[in-house]
């Protein structure tokens, strides 16, 4: 298990995902959840988590989990999302991201993100779709 986790925290690096600080914790077809600290340069004023971030941390764990889930060589992309907020994150805590299937078919799968703070608290839900591209064949 380990060394997958290991393989998805590296397809991130390099990409905003790794810029915005985005921790795996767990990947599998069926949940991904994740950590994001609350930087000061993830925040608007005054000190509270960007809703661009939220969105940007519950989309990269969409995708990971659409990736999870679609066989080899099999792409994804976001095609629709949609945020509700409920609570800021505060600056120096850390948010966790539960991402978790609403449906799963061939062509399009839904995800929904809980986003929470270290009490439990609920910030954000996103909903998203990704649209999958079947493995281009010889």
């Amino acid at each position: 298990m380990t060394e997958r986790l290991d393989a998805y925290r590296d397809r991130l690096r390099g990409f905003l995902p790794d810029l915005l600080g985005v921790r795996l914790l767990e990947v599998s077809p069926e949940r991904v959840t994740a950590e994001l600290e609350v930087r000061r340069e993830l925040c608007t004023v005054p000190g509270i988590l960007h809703g661009g971030a939220i969105m940007a941390f519950a989309d990269t764990l969409g995708a990971v989990a659409t990736v999870a889930t679609i066989p080899p060589g099999a792409g994804t992309t976001t095609i629709e999302s949609k945020s509700n907020f409920f609570a800021p994150g505060r600056e120096g805590t850390v948010v966790r991201g539960e991402t978790t299937p609403l449906h799963k078919g061939r062509r399009t799968m839904t995800w929904q993100t809980r986003v929470t703070d270290p009490d439990g608290r609920l910030l954000a839900v996103v909903t998203q779709t990704q649209l999958i591209s079947p493995p281009e064949g010889p």
